[in-house]
């Protein structure tokens, strides 16, 4: 039985997946070798920004930049940016079953915390683990287990809702159980690969996995 649901934000449950290609396109609109394709960006979503930012310009260290992405990508937030589908009903109704949730992101806590707040997400989330608060960002499992750890919860019966590789292998090596979205740019069969036991089709296929006896 599952107790607890993790959830990844971006291309989770919040829709940001054609602001951060634009942020990243805008970056690198002046690259020598040409500007980046949606191809070469969306297969290294879900790591970190500076992880994707050495990826993309070849660089080891990227200070420069990161404003650069992050000013784009704020200015251009709120035009760009919705929750998918049911998120809001299903966290609702998942609060109201006595479950426990948290966000765990390598996003930075403050447009983390942001985001929440703009989508009226935040009430529901006991415990926000982003990128500022691990020393080891996902796949290791130290995001998952710190949210584990925050709340209290049995890794055995928590759920990692996510739409990456990082969040499945993040999941498995914590201990917890990983759904990934069949929404995910990434595609369904990457994240089985990668150990999803679940995909689901819509969020509202949480109803079915989190009554008592379905998991």
């Amino acid at each position: 039985m599952i107790e607890t649901v993790l959830f990844d934000l971006d291309g989770t449950i919040i829709d940001t997946n054609d602001l951060i290609i634009a942020s990243f396109m805008h970056v690198f609109q002046r690259n020598p070798d040409g500007p980046l394709t949606r191809e070469q960006i969306i297969p290294h979503m879900g790591t970190t920004l500076e992880y994707q930012l050495q990826t993309f310009s070849g660089l080891e260290d990227v200070e420069e930049l990161v404003p650069l992405y992050r000013a784009y990508n704020k200015q251009h937030h709120d035009q760009m940016v919705k929750t998918f589908p049911y998120v809001n009903e299903v966290v609702e109704w998942i609060q109201g079953q006595g479950l426990r949730m948290g966000v765990v992101t390598t996003k930075i806590r403050p447009s983390t915390l942001m985001t929440l707040d703009k989508f009226k997400l935040a009430p529901y989330m006991d415990a926000v683990v982003t990128v500022n608060d691990v020393e080891h960002p996902k796949p290791h499992p130290e995001p998952v287990q710190k949210a584990i750890e925050l709340l209290g919860a049995n890794p055995a019966t928590t759920l990692m809702v996510g739409d990456s590789a990082v969040d499945m292998q993040s999941a498995k090596a914590a201990g917890a159980l990983a759904a990934g979205v069949a929404w995910s740019l990434k595609g369904p069969e990457m994240l089985r690969s990668c150990g999803a036991d679940y995909i689901l089709q819509d969020m509202r296929d949480l109803y079915r996995l989190l009554e008592p006896g379905q998991e």
